[in-house]
C-alpha cells in the first residue's frame, strides 16, 4: 500500500512541476509586458487551484446527468454453513446510470436490472456539487421502464417520463489513449453521485479469452454500485460504461473495466428502436497468432490475427477468404491484435461491406466482405408468425404459441406452454404493461394460457379499466405483471 501511495504522489509531483514551469514562463512574459507599460504584474495563479478547479468543472458538468438506479427483484438468499439456498426473498440492488438523451433515456448495465420487478431512478440535484446540494430535499425518484437490453454486451436502456434533462455525449473511442486522465461517476455502495479519478490503463482489454467483448481498463476506483455509471474524459464525454472489477478482496484494487463508447454507440439506437441488438458478422472465426503457431503453420508473420474457420456459405467464404489467411488490416486500419479486430467488426454497419486486407503466404489480398445480421433464436421465430394472426392488440404484442418445437429452442424454459412475446407494438401499451421480447405468458388472472386464442378470449372477457395480473416467465423466473387493461 505504501508503494502505491508513493507512486501516486510521484505522479502528482511531476504534474505539478510541469504546470509550475508552464505558469512560470507565462508569469515572466506577462511581467515583462506589465513593466514595459508601467502596470504592476498580477500574481501567478496557483497551479494546484487551477488543477482542482478543472476537476470541479468536469464534476459540475457531469454530475447532473448521472443517476442512481434502484432495482427491486426476487432472488435466492444463501444461508447456513454449507452455503445452500435457504429461501427466495425480495432483494434491493443499487446501481448507476447516465442520461444520454434529454428525453429521459438512460444507459446502464444489463446485470444491474437483471430479474427486476421494479426499477426506479434517482435524479441528481440540479445545483450539482455544492454542500447544500448534497443535503437537498429536491432529489427526485422516478419510476423507470426497461426499453431494451443486451446481456452479452451487458448494456440496458431505461426510460423515464421526463423531458429537458441534462445529458452527456458519447465520446470518440478512436481518440482514447493509454495514460489518459479519466473520471468514474456512480453510486459505489449506494453512495449517490460519487466521483473518482484515474487513468486509462488499457484502451482495449479482452478480459475473457472465451468472449469477443473488449473493455477499457482503468485504475480509477470502481466499487460495487458503480456498475452502469459513466467513465468520462476531462471534457465530460462518456468514453465508457463502468461494468466490473477484478478483485480478491471485494473492493477496488485498481483493475476496473468499462464498456467502450464505440460499443454503446452501436447498441444504443438499436436498443431504443428494437429492444435488443442486431449483431453483424461476416462468417469467420479468428485467433491471435503465437510464434509456435506461426512456425508450425508456416505463416508469413509470427504476430497478429489468423483465420481459424470460415463458415460454409457465409459472406467471408463467398468473398474468397480462406482458413489460414492472416488478417493485417480492416477498412484501412492496421490489425495487429485480436482486440482490434473485434472493435472494428463491432462498429461495422449492417448491410454494408468491410474491406479486409489479408496475407496468404507471399500474396497480399484485399477482400470486400458484406456484414450481415447475426440472428438469435427469438429473431428467427419472428419469421414463423403472421402480423395479423399473431397480433394481440390489447396487450400490444406479437405472440407465438409455444409447442414442443418452440420450447426446445428456449433454454431453461420452466413450463413448455403459453404464449411467447416475440415483439412489442410501438403504438400500443406494451411498454407500460412491462412486457419484454422473450417473456412467456403462462396465466391471465389465474386462468392458464396455452394458446393465443385462449389469451385473446381471456382479454375479451375483461372490461376496460379492470385490474389484470399476468403470470410471466422471464429468464427462467416466474413473476407477476399487474396493470389496468386499456
Amino acid at each position: 500500500m505504501q508503494k502505491r501511495i508513493r507512486g501516486c504522489l510521484s505522479h502528482a509531483m511531476v504534474c505539478i512541476a510541469l504546470m509550475t514551469a508552464t505558469f512560470g514562463v507565462n508569469f515572466c512574459l506577462s511581467g515583462v509586458t506589465a513593466l514595459a507599460q508601467g502596470v504592476p504584474p498580477k500574481p501567478a495563479a496557483d497551479p494546484l487551484h487551477v488543477l482542482s478547479e478543472s476537476f470541479q468543472s468536469v464534476a459540475r458538468k457531469v454530475s447532473p446527468a448521472v443517476v442512481q438506479i434502484q432495482v427491486t427483484s426476487y432472488g435466492p438468499v444463501r444461508g447456513g454453513e454449507d452455503g445452500e439456498t435457504a429461501l427466495i426473498a425480495r432483494q434491493h440492488v443499487t446501481g448507476s446510470g447516465v442520461i444520454v438523451d434529454p428525453d429521459g433515456y438512460i444507459i446502464t448495465n444489463a446485470h444491474v436490472i437483471a430479474g427486476a420487478q421494479r426499477v426506479r431512478v434517482v435524479l441528481s440535484p440540479p445545483s450539482g456539487g455544492s454542500p447544500r446540494a448534497v443535503l437537498s430535499t429536491l432529489t427526485r425518484i422516478l419510476e423507470a421502464r426497461v426499453v431494451g437490453q443486451d446481456k452479452e454486451m451487458d448494456l440496458a436502456l431505461l426510460k423515464i417520463d421526463v423531458a429537458g434533462l441534462p445529458s452527456l455525449p458519447l465520446g470518440e473511442y478512436d481518440k482514447l489513449r493509454q495514460g489518459q486522465l479519466v473520471l468514474a461517476f456512480g453510486s459505489p455502495e449506494g453512495l449517490e453521485n460519487t466521483v473518482t479519478m484515474g487513468v486509462v490503463s488499457s484502451v482495449a482489454r479482452q478480459a475473457n479469452p472465451e468472449r469477443p467483448m473488449i473493455y477499457i481498463q482503468t485504475d480509477a476506483p470502481i466499487n460495487p454500485g458503480n456498475s452502469g455509471g459513466p467513465l468520462v474524459d476531462v471534457d465530460g464525454n462518456v468514453v465508457g460504461i463502468n461494468t466490473f472489477i477484478l478483485t480478491q478482496g471485494g473492493g477496488s484494487e485498481g483493475l476496473g473495466f468499462a464498456i467502450p463508447c464505440a460499443v454503446v454507440k452501436f447498441a444504443y439506437p438499436q436498443l431504443k428502436e428494437h429492444g435488443h441488438v442486431h449483431r453483424g458478422h461476416i462468417g469467420v472465426v479468428v485467433q491471435p497468432i503465437t510464434p509456435d503457431m506461426a512456425a508450425a503453420l508456416e505463416l508469413p508473420q509470427d504476430h497478429g490475427v489468423v483465420v481459424a474457420d470460415v463458415v460454409p456459405g457465409g459472406p467471408a467464404e463467398s468473398a474468397g477468404l480462406k482458413i489460414g489467411d492472416v488478417v493485417v488490416g480492416m477498412d484501412g486500419h492496421p490489425i495487429v491484435t485480436f482486440a482490434q479486430f473485434q472493435v472494428f467488426l463491432i462498429r461495422s454497419t449492417l448491410g454494408e461491406s468491410i474491406s479486409l486486407d489479408v496475407r496468404r503466404g507471399a500474396e497480399k489480398l484485399t477482400l470486400q466482405i458484406p456484414v450481415v445480421p447475426q440472428r438469435n433464436n427469438l429473431e428467427k421465430m419472428v419469421d414463423l408468425v403472421d402480423a395479423d394472426q399473431n397480433m394481440i392488440s390489447r396487450l400490444g404484442i406479437l405472440g407465438l404459441q409455444i409447442d414442443d418445437k418452440i420450447s426446445q429452442a428456449i433454454p431453461g424454459i420452466r413450463m413448455p406452454s403459453g404464449v411467447l412475446v416475440l415483439a412489442l407494438v410501438a403504438s400500443a401499451g406494451s411498454q407500460e404493461i412491462g412486457l419484454r421480447p422473450g417473456d412467456i405468458i403462462h396465466s391471465f388472472n389465474r386462468i392458464p394460457i396455452v394458446s393465443i386464442e385462449a389469451l385473446r378470449s381471456a382479454l375479451d372477457g375483461v372490461k376496460t379499466g379492470s385490474p389484470v395480473v399476468l403470470q410471466v416467465e422471464r429468464d427462467s423466473q416466474l413473476q407477476y405483471a399487474t396493470f389496468e387493461l386499456d
